[in-house]
């Protein structure tokens, strides 16, 4: 099996913690340069640090999608970009109907607008190396809709239908497009569901957390490394032959076949 990357350049969006980190540390120890993308410029220094050399970070902030494109248009003149791996984190929780439109707004532009202005300005270079990698990290609300997620469920649905699309139009040009769907998974951001959820419902954390394992066939949380691994290998040349796919990385949660 060829999970050989070296040669290979991989921007890795929200890349200083959790799964785009995580992510970031499979594909470099596969061989491949990896850019690292987020908005905090201090916690890039620090990650491309503990990488080692030869590899690099860009910033911006993701709620300005001008400001994105400016960064990564700069990038691209210099580096041609042969893996993304597109990595955002999720939208607030809470129920759709009192959700504001501004909500809806901003998560379509961290979320689907900006995957859209990366993936525009990388694929020229990909197109030119016939070889390309485009990995969504989005979430299994775009099997089944998850309870208190209603933002994040609509823009994730989008992302997907996204990016189904777009693996069809450059399939021939030798670049996949696949989504990789994670469960519950024990990062920042699950932590703070949890807490919010706790809240709402005056409930203890522990019990709450319980509740959210006892729907998990494995009755644990992911580790950001185990959603890394399935990411990386889509990255590699061994999965040439797989593209408009959603993966569920989730210990069996999601109901759907």
């Amino acid at each position: 099996m060829d999970l050989n990357l070296k040669g290979k350049t991989a921007l890795v969006c929200g890349s200083t913690q959790g799964i785009g980190w995580e992510s970031a540390k499979a594909l470099a120890n596969m061989g491949a340069k990896c850019i690292l993308f987020s908005r905090s410029e201090d916690k890039l220094k620090a990650k491309v640090d503990e990488l080692g050399e030869g590899h690099a970070y860009i910033h911006a902030d993701f709620s300005k999608p001008e400001e994105v494109r400016t960064v990564v248009q700069k990038l691209v003149q210099d580096e041609h970009i042969h893996i993304l791996i597109n990595n955002t984190g999720g939208p607030p929780g809470g129920k759709i109907i009192d959700a504001e439109v501004d909500a809806f707004l901003l998560a379509y532009n961290q979320h689907l607008v900006c995957n859209h202005i990366i993936t525009q300005a990388v694929v020229d270079g990909m197109k030119k190396d016939n070889y390309g990698r485009i990995v969504n990290v989005i979430s299994t609300s775009v099997k089944i809709p998850l309870n208190g997620l209603g933002v994040s469920n609509t823009t994730r649905g989008a992302v997907a239908s996204w990016s189904k699309t777009m693996a069809n139009e450059l399939a021939e040009f030798g670049i996949t497009v696949n989504n990789v769907l994670p469960g519950a998974t024990e990062t920042g951001r699950l932590k703070s569901i949890i807490e919010n959820k706790s809240k709402k419902l005056s409930k203890e954390y522990s019990e709450v957390e319980n509740s959210m394992l006892s729907v998990i066939p494995m009755k644990r949380f992911a580790q950001p490394d185990e959603i890394a691994n399935v990411i990386a290998f889509l990255a590699s040349p061994a999965a040439a032959y797989v593209t408009g796919q959603s993966i569920c990385v989730d210990g069996g949660r999601t109901g759907s076949i």
